[in-house]
């Protein structure tokens, strides 16, 4: 089959490929549960302040719920975060990426969603789709890919996801509109399995890798994958990456992603690895590992309430609450590491902004 793939921006795919932050985007919502508009568009410029390089919208940290019938906020916040950043310095390339979930026929529809408001890559989820062979997902997102442009998603199987074999990923690369994957890379096996089938490929130079590995960040930014192919050693890192983590505390996330960036060599890795162990601590607190991540959102709306970005932990499933001594937990790690805080950050964005504007 000749399929014809629309080509992702050359300026926007250089950052892509440079490494970035990535922030997985929160939704706002109001007491009421219901849509806080210019409390969501309060959020997208937070991140713009910080310096990111993309945000992603439509993940699980925007709430999957936004596409059930009679809540329908899927366009909504595709659209306020692509003003938000049209209205910003222009003269910057940023990355928009939408989630693309469910079968083909709803995840064509959501590409074709995000393609009509300038998103320049699709983050497709094969989550859910768990009767599917190998050889229908790769013709799904075939489909995907011939509407916007890729950027994959492995959650393994540890966090919910499933299982993809190394063959797979050898033929999900070869998708000539592939520009990224994001590995949520809790079981080094299995991510091998993408690195090396990227490695092994024509796509080597083509295919960014990301991490979604919220429990070692740092040491996932430091690793070099390298491997023999065809007598030639070919060597892959996670680049940046597209994470929930990274929708708090965000300025102190695009310093942190500078300082590994620079200290790439045996002496500067030794140091950043040592700060890694923090910023594991600091997200157990907020993920709320101890209790299986049942606060994992609502973890990540209290540090924005804290902080004033956010005017409360809401959500649009109403059991998704902290639990039980995650609070405690979140005022121990900001008191022990306020180094990877960005609180003064964000109250001088907020004087900037006039915060009264946004309620």
């Amino acid at each position: 089959m000749n399929i014809k793939y629309p080509e992702i921006d050359a300026a926007v795919n250089s950052i892509l490929q440079a490494g970035t932050v990535i922030p997985a985007h929160p939704l706002a919502l109001d007491a009421s549960r219901k849509f806080d508009e210019k409390r969501q568009r309060l959020l997208t410029r937070y991140y713009l302040e910080c310096g990111v390089g993309g945000l992603a919208l439509g993940v699980h940290t925007t709430q999957f719920e936004i596409r059930k019938p009679g809540i329908d906020l899927l366009e909504k916040v595709l659209r306020i975060a692509a003003d938000e950043i049209e209205q910003r310095d222009s003269s910057r390339p940023f990355i928009k990426v939408a989630g693309i979930v469910g079968p083909t026929k709803q995840a064509t529809r959501e590409a074709e969603l995000a393609a009509r408001y300038g998103y320049h890559l699709g983050l497709v989820s094969m989550g859910g789709l768990t009767t599917s062979t190998e050889d229908e997902l790769i013709e799904h997102t075939r489909t995907v890919a011939s509407i916007i442009p890729v950027f994959g998603f492995y959650l393994q199987p540890a966090v919910g996801g499933r299982l993809l074999s190394y063959k797979f990923w050898r033929r999900f690369v070869d998708i000539p509109n592939v520009y990224a994957i994001k590995v949520a890379a809790f079981n080094r096996y299995q991510t091998l399995d993408v690195v090396r089938a990227v490695c092994e490929s024509d796509a080597s130079s083509r295919v960014a890798l990301y991490t979604g590995n919220d429990d070692n960040i740092v040491a996932d930014l430091l690793t070099p994958y390298r491997f023999t192919i065809r007598g030639k050693l070919v060597e892959k890192r996670f680049v940046g990456g597209l994470l929930g983590h990274w929708a708090v505390w965000t300025n102190a996330a695009v310093n942190l992603l500078a300082r590994i960036k620079a200290s790439r060599d045996e002496r500067g890795i030794e140091r950043v690895l040592a700060e890694g162990i923090k910023i594991t601590d600091m997200n157990a607190a907020v993920f709320d590992a101890a209790n299986g991540f049942h606060g994992c959102i609502p973890g990540i709306h209290e540090i924005l309430r804290r902080q004033g970005l956010l005017e409360g932990l809401w959500c649009l499933n109403p059991d998704e609450q902290l639990s039980p001594g995650q609070n405690d937990e979140i005022d121990r790690v900001i008191a022990s590491y306020p180094e990877y805080t960005d609180d003064e950050f964000v109250k001088r964005f907020l004087e900037k902004v006039n915060v009264a504007d946004y309620r």
